[in-house]
């Protein structure tokens, strides 16, 4: 009988050939993407499993459980907020919060900024951004980053290490692509536009749409459905 360990194993192995293989297709190393185990839903024994295996990178969106979940792991583990942070959170998410994928107004930057220098650290964001213009989606518009860019810079607490995005909600494998292209398009535009800019990550992809992320420039992936496959809840 398969245990936990080795199923989720197996499927970790997968989703990491995947990655492997949509960097050989477009000639990029597997190293330049990083795999974000999205662990919001996982059972505690499934996540102990990952880190047994060498997994570093977790993913959670609820503040609540990343604060009770975080200090149950070594130093070693780095915690990714991808969830909506709401402004009465970000006083307890920011000191476990490795990186927080997910500020989607130039108002949650400016809060996020005055906290992090009330309790002396910089805090590492990403800006996610509403590639798609879906209704559904948070984000800033890409006109609306490009025209509050110089707003951006002038937060000192916050270190903005690159950008997020979500494709559409379709069954159209080029919607998502035009989304992740798009993104990747608007950091370009960006680092050309603000002289000395250093935007390295690209976090977009999931379980369905990673190989497309992947192929359009995705340093980021945000897995948690697949390396849970065959795991009864």
């Amino acid at each position: 009988m398969t245990t936990t360990s080795e199923t989720i194993h197996r499927n970790y192995e997968s989703v990491q050939q995947q990655i492997a293989d949509a960097c050989a297709r477009v000639g990029r190393e597997s190293s330049s993407v990083t795999l974000i185990a999205v662990v919001k839903y996982a059972q505690w024994e499934w996540v102990q499993a990952l880190v047994a295996m060498g997994v570093t990178e977790l993913g959670e969106s609820r503040p609540q459980q990343l604060i009770q979940r975080s200090p149950l792991l070594g130093d070693e583990v780095c915690w990714h907020f991808i969830g909506h942070l709401q402004r009465n959170k970000i006083r307890k998410t920011l000191p476990v919060a490795g990186l927080i994928h997910s500020i989607d107004s130039l108002k949650l930057l400016r809060a996020v900024d005055r906290v992090a220098e009330e309790l002396n650290l910089t805090s590492r964001v990403l800006l996610q951004v509403n590639v798609s213009g879906e209704a559904t989606k948070g984000g800033f518009a890409p006109e609306e980053l490009r025209a509050s860019w110089d707003a951006v810079a002038e937060c000192r607490h916050v270190e903005v290490s690159g950008l997020m995005t979500m494709a559409p909600e379709s069954r159209d494998p080029g919607e998502a692509r035009a989304t992740f292209a798009g993104l990747r398009n608007l950091r370009d535009e960006l680092i050309a536009a603000h002289e000395g800019l250093a935007l390295p990550e690209l976090s977009m992809g999931m379980s369905g749409d990673l190989e497309i992320a992947i192929e359009e420039g995705a340093t980021m992936v945000r897995i948690g459905s697949r390396l849970f496959e065959g795991l009864e809840k």
